[in-house]
């Protein structure tokens, strides 16, 4: 009998995931990917002996990638090299006013210590809560597929959500335990990225700080697509047949099912479908309009998570002081997380991070040369032209400058920048967000845009526009929990 045949369209972290488990379990599988390289936002440009990550560049939750590739008897190790950063990351509150976020959990508590006499005991508390939600949140809601409410209606469940916290804000959280503004900023900076402020963060996602407090901030030598190239070799590994420049234009279907996918090379048939590109564009633009999950009322209602603006730079010259990673944290929180949620425009005085992986791994810069990855987060949807990308590169320079007490601007050798509508023409990207769905109270869950198509049997989504959520091992996990969906469906269809 011929194997049933899955397609999966997008090759970033949910699509290969979803690809290798759906392949290992003896399905034959085709992953069409866009672009002409695997990865999706985490494709790689390289330039003048620099090589640069395009996207993702923390890494967060090891035990995530470690379990992922266990489902294959493989471990990272036999794939990439692992490095614990320590300083895990700075932070730039002013110039020579600097906080080095130590690896070691003794010389946290004394950095603790240091800013607010007595909050080293209140940091064990938190940490031993932001550890059991950990425990509960990334051991089993997160592998749940949230197709309804009754999955979660179960006593111990309903017990456990109030026990990490799903109805209290972050922000009040936080200031339970902590006075200090500094320390106040370093756990609230994860969530920023989450995709909402503080205040409408679940507290839940101080785990999020135990994954970088406690568990670490590491980096793969070679880059962050390293994991990427791993996950292709596990893949063609299992069988998995990877067609890069294979965009998908149009899915045709027939009595509720996909009958087959239109791409820029020709008719591809498919059995079932995974669909792991933005869930806004596969349902707006390659759908017909009675077989979508939602209108586009529905999606401008949606609160997404920030859009980016980014420049790789590559420097002639050594830059002294900075670390891995680095946080200008030097103008005001609050304002910023509002220019991008509350009252979306170009910030005033952004908040703005800084990458620089040649401080770890020389192999991504010419010897005596610097890589460097500016981020500066801002409101998706905004306007984006090239002297707007302009104004806040020598806005961020200047900064940079003025703060590390050094100039760089003449040792400039490669530049490029990216933002919105690069986001949309790589990655169809919805208002050109960057990270996905944002984790509000109200986007959690069940309460996320569904993994199951209800007018579609053999169709189903995953990555950063549903659940779990956005980010690189979340994105790990919906492929896998997307394929074992799909499995369930195809097993109960074949009996």
């Amino acid at each position: 009998m011929e194997k049933q045949h899955i397609v999966v369209i997008g090759s970033g972290f949910a699509g290969l995931s979803a690809a290798s488990v759906l392949a290992k379990a003896g399905y034959r599988v085709t992953l069409l990917e866009k672009n002409d390289q695997a990865g999706g936002r985490a494709r790689v440009w390289e330039q003048d002996g620099f090589k640069f990550d395009m996207g993702p560049s923390w890494y967060w939750m090891p035990d995530v990638f470690e379990n992922y590739f266990a489902l294959f008897g493989k471990k990272t190790a036999d794939f990439y090299d692992l490095k614990r950063l320590d300083p895990g990351y700075q932070i730039y509150f002013g110039k020579d006013d600097l906080m080095e976020v130590p690896a070691s959990l003794e010389k946290l508590g004394q950095l603790f210590e240091r800013e607010e006499p007595g909050s080293s005991k209140n940091l064990k508390e938190f940490l031993k809560q932001a550890a059991y939600k950990y425990k509960v949140g990334m051991g089993e809601y997160v592998f749940r597929p949230s197709h309804s409410i009754t999955e979660f209606i179960d006593f111990r469940l309903i017990k456990e959500s109030f026990r990490i916290q799903m109805l209290t804000s972050m922000s009040k959280h936080v200031r339970k335990y902590f006075k200090n503004p500094k320390l106040i900023k370093l756990l609230e900076f994860p969530v920023l990225f989450l995709g909402a402020t503080p205040q409408n963060t679940p507290a839940m996602y101080s785990m999020m700080n135990y994954a970088d407090l406690a568990l670490g901030t590491w980096y793969p030598m070679g880059g962050m697509h390293e994991i990427v190239k791993a996950m292709v070799k596990t893949a063609q590994g299992q069988g998995v047949e990877i067609k890069l420049n294979h965009e998908v234009l149009k899915i045709e279907t027939e009595n509720g099912k996909v009958k087959y996918l239109i791409t820029n090379k020709g008719i591809v048939n498919a059995d079932f479908v995974i669909a792991g590109a933005d869930y806004e564009h596969v349902e707006q633009a390659l759908l017909d309009k009675a077989d979508r999950n939602y209108d586009q009322k529905y999606w401008e209602s949606r609160t997404m998570s920030p859009s980016s603006l980014l420049f790789y730079i590559g420097l002639n010259k050594k830059v002294e002081g900075i670390q891995h990673h680095n946080l200008f944290f030097d103008e005001d929180f609050e304002l910023h997380a509002e220019e991008i949620y509350t009252n979306p425009k170009w910030p005033q005085k952004p908040l703005f991070y800084v990458s620089c992986t040649s401080k770890t791994d020389t192999s991504v810069a010419p010897e005596g040369c610097e890589n460097l990855f500016f981020l500066m987060p801002v409101a998706p949807g905004l306007k984006d032209d090239e002297a707007t990308r302009e104004h806040y590169f020598n806005l961020m320079l200047d900064r940079f400058e003025r703060i590390t007490a050094q100039t760089i601007r003449d040792a400039i050798v490669v530049k490029r920048s990216y933002a919105h509508r690069d986001f949309v023409a790589d990655y169809h990207s919805f208002k050109g967000n960057a990270y996905g769905l944002a984790n509000t109270l109200r986007q959690t869950a069940f309460f996320k845009p569904g993994m199951k198509s209800k007018k579609i049997k053999n169709l189903l989504f995953t990555g950063q526009l549903t659940v779990p959520g956005p980010g690189v091992p979340p994105s790990l996990i919906s492929g896998q929990v997307a394929a074992q969906e799909a499995i369930k469906l195809l097993v109960k269809e074949a009996s």
